[in-house]
């Protein structure tokens, strides 16, 4: 980590969704059962049986902490846990905000949380909201290595410590790819350059 370019006092927090099984399968289907959960997807707009991959990266791009929760345990649960190792700010989506517990972070970890206004049509600084979305998207390009290049929603495992070890690997993959592409001097995130 220390190799990899990043700025530590810049991290963003997202989560992803993973999967246990089929939707259509998630009633009958044994795995995971009293660990997994049923959450939404936002970005497919349905229903899932599984996890969530709760993400933090550092800017420019580099996975710093993960954590797997069940689907439907909320950002703000497992928010305290990715920044604990943060200092300066760590930006969020409209899930993330939360003024308790910026003040909580502010207090415990010294972090300062940034967010959007929960509401779009309540939001009372929609440039600044504007703003940090720009940054955040980010982190949207850092999942689409995971899930394209290794299918990370496919991890139909059949228990917790096979998935997260599997998780820890493609983690692990990619941040080398992220250094290797550094010291070559292409974009740290296109990793593709690597195969040309």
């Amino acid at each position: 980590m220390a190799d990899t370019p990043h700025d530590p006092a810049f991290a963003i927090c997202d989560s992803i969704p993973l999967p246990a099984c089929l939707f259509v399968r998630a009633y009958p289907c044994r795995r995971f059962r009293g660990e997994a959960a049923f959450g939404k997807d936002t970005l497919l707009r349905r229903t899932f049986y599984g996890f969530r991959v709760h993400v933090s990266i550092c800017w420019p791009g580099v996975i710093t902490r993960f954590s797997v929760a069940p689907a439907n345990a909320h950002e703000l649960c497992v928010l305290p846990e990715l920044a604990e190792f943060t200092s300066g700010i760590v930006v969020g989506h409209r899930n993330y905000h939360s003024p308790k517990t910026t003040e909580e972070l502010a207090k415990s970890l010294g972090v300062e949380l940034l967010a959007p206004y929960s509401s779009k049509k309540g939001d009372p600084a929609p440039r600044r909201s504007a703003l940090l979305s720009r940054f955040r998207h980010r982190i949207d390009t850092v999942f689409s290595q995971p899930t394209e290049r290794y299918s990370i929603k496919r991890e139909w495992t059949r228990d917790l410590w096979h998935l997260t070890s599997r998780l820890v690997r493609k983690v692990l993959s990619n941040t080398e790819a992220f250094l290797l592409n550094h010291q070559v001097g292409n974009p740290p995130l296109q990793l593709s350059k690597l195969l040309s």
